[in-house]
């Protein structure tokens, strides 16, 4: 169900195809917000994240009993609003983009590009349907940030104080940091998400027995599970200078939570973390990271593909 189908009897339209991502961006979200905490946090932190007297988080475990602790379990969902708000704009126009690319390839390229090379088309429209959800959603995604950065007392006390403060603060320059890095992310990201899903899909198809009885949810949550896991995988150290360069100019939120660096771009941010942090600073949060994206992915594109399926009844 996930990308243009010409067999497909009752193709939806635009509208039916936002509303579906929009339902799965924000089911997702509201499951895995307590591991985007974790992810952010380890990523923002500048010293080594291992037991020692410098370092604000020592792991997964530690991390999450700090914050329970010093924070309350709300914290978990710190941003959770801003969080929720992009991931349902991002849900629109990432599926919604995505669809309208891969129709426009089947509809002026060679047919034998949707039907023998699917996962490559599909690896094309959904960088482009990345691309084009990163810049609508940018604002959103530099507010989620921040709340979570923020520890006690808070910098922001709410969403419109947030955006108030950034306006007058920074401007608007302010709410598309890290664009760079996240455009450089996203792109790839979405793309081997999509095309290593219809690849999975493909190979699923061809491997399942004529017999099974396996729910017809289970193949999207698992490919998408895996195609997620793999995806961040790859272009996980784009995440991590993005993420950085959101908090720029947020420093008296991040005193208590260690070492602060200042950047001035994407090559400077990738110069000093690696001259201060080594290699292994790139891939800071990567466990909780692949984790999240492994559930966000197979959650994401089970839920999508089952509201397609049932407005397309």
């Amino acid at each position: 169900m996930v990308g243009f189908n010409p067999a497909q009897t009752t193709p939806l339209s635009a509208t039916q195809y936002a509303i579906a991502g929009a339902v799965s961006g924000a089911i997702t979200r509201a499951v895995c917000q307590p591991l985007d905490v974790l992810k952010i946090r380890f990523q923002l932190q500048i010293d080594p994240i291992v037991k020692s007297d410098v370092s604000k988080y020592w792991g997964i475990r530690h991390a999450a009993n700090s914050i329970w602790h010093e924070e309350g379990w709300r914290a978990f969902w710190k941003g959770h609003v801003p969080a929720q708000g992009l991931s349902v704009a991002y849900g629109i126009s990432q599926y919604a983009s995505f669809e309208v690319f891969t129709r426009l390839v089947w509809e002026h390229m060679p047919e034998h590009l949707t039907r023998e090379y699917r996962p490559l088309t599909h690896l094309v429209c959904g960088s482009l349907a990345g691309c084009t959800s990163t810049l609508a959603v940018q604002p959103m995604d530099v507010l989620r940030t921040r709340f979570v950065a923020q520890g006690e007392p808070k910098i922001y006390r709410s969403l419109g104080d947030a955006c108030v403060s950034i306006w007058r603060q920074e401007g608007v320059v302010g709410f598309y940091r890290g664009l760079i890095p996240a455009m450089t992310q996203i792109g790839p990201q979405m793309g081997l998400q999509f095309g290593l899903y219809s690849l999975c899909t493909s190979i699923w198809d061809v491997t399942k027995s004529e017999d099974s009885v396996l729910p017809a949810a289970i193949p999207s949550l698992v490919c998408g599970s895996g195609s997620g896991l793999l995806a961040k995988l790859i272009i996980y150290p784009l995440d991590v200078i993005k993420k950085r360069l959101q908090v720029q100019g947020f420093e008296k939120a991040r005193e208590s939570f260690g070492t602060f660096h200042q950047y001035k771009g994407f090559t400077d941010c990738l110069v000093k973390l690696l001259a201060a942090e080594g290699a292994r600073g790139l891939y800071k949060g990567l466990g909780p990271s692949l984790i999240k994206a492994a559930v966000v992915a197979g959650c994401n594109f089970c839920v999508y593909d089952q509201v397609v399926y049932t407005m397309s009844r």
